[in-house]
């Protein structure tokens, strides 16, 4: 009865709020490059004190570039995670099926939104800002582990979406006005997606044993270190489009300082935002509570 009323719920949540690409990013619509993309609680660009003002700027534009190139990334394999998750109970329910379709219908929306941001970003930034990949190979590496591994690391995402846009984004009237709708856009229905894997984390541990589900907790670290790994690749590739744009090399220290805050500012954006959150934390504690106290001995690393 609950799983049936909460797949109602996200169908109907759906069809009250939906929104086409272009109503958020025309072909027309420019970004305003003089005016921050990312809230500084995210891009934590003021402990890069040997840049001023008008460079730290264009750090802030690299990474809300980097931003949401990575929620692409990362979507790449949860429109498939959604769709095999779907497939096996097609005719049992029609809520469910119509609730995960809908998830990776917009999934596939997000896609291609963001692929357009990263196209009007290039003409407005003036440099190529190359991301990580490819995702064919992310996904595969990635959907290679439990399910249930993938769906933690799924509904760590979703959640921290949430925070950022809620905490962050929402209160800030400096960011640029067309950034800050498509992250809007992006949270309203990313909030149902939080619901609605939720429930699939629920589902993939229902019936396993303690040692199954601590078996698929070491595999979603498996997957954060991964990703870790990633973001620790991209942060030298940011370093370099912000150096070809700012038009100069930055010295040793320079180069150290950048790496080691940028780095950290990824970590804490797309993976200690997401394990700190309260209601990620709330549903490993509901099916693998003793999975609570390792989560809180690795996560201060990505804070």
């Amino acid at each position: 009865m609950y799983l049936d009323a909460a797949f109602k719920s996200a169908v109907a949540a759906s069809q009250r709020a939906p929104w086409q690409i272009e109503d958020v990013i025309g072909d027309d619509d420019v970004l305003d490059f003089s005016r921050p993309f990312l809230p500084e609680a995210l891009a934590r660009t003021s402990s890069l004190t040997a840049l001023d003002a008008d460079e730290r700027l264009l750090v802030n534009h690299i990474r809300a570039h980097e931003y949401l190139g990575i929620f692409g990334l990362v979507e790449e394999f949860i429109l498939p995670f959604v769709l095999d998750h779907a497939r096996p109970q097609l005719g049992d329910d029609d809520d469910r099926t119509r609730a995960l379709l809908q998830f990776a219908s917009e999934e596939a929306k997000h896609i291609q939104l963001f692929k357009r941001f990263h196209t009007a970003f290039e003409a407005g930034f003036g440099h190529a800002c190359p991301l990580i990949g490819p995702p064919a190979e992310v996904a595969r590496v990635v959907l290679g582990h439990d399910p249930l591994s993938v769906a933690l690391t799924v509904l760590q995402i979703e959640w921290m979406t949430q925070a950022h846009y809620v905490e962050s984004v929402r209160g800030d009237p400096d960011l640029d006005p067309l950034f800050k709708s498509l992250l809007r856009h992006h949270w309203i229905e990313e909030a149902m997606h939080a619901r609605l894997d939720t429930l699939m984390v629920e589902a993939l541990a229902r019936g396993r044993d303690a040692d199954a589900i601590e078996s698929a907790f070491a595999g979603y670290l498996e997957i954060v270190a991964y990703l870790d790994a990633g973001l620790a690749a991209q942060t030298e590739i940011n370093l370099g489009i912000f150096e070809r744009a700012a038009g100069r090399t930055l010295d040793s220290a320079g180069h150290g300082k950048f790496l080691a805050g940028q780095r950290q500012a990824a970590r804490w954006t797309f993976l200690g935002s997401g394990m700190s959150h309260p209601r990620f934390r709330a549903t490993l504690g509901q099916i693998a509570p003793a999975a609570l106290a390792r989560l809180d001995a690795v996560a201060p690393a990505y804070f």
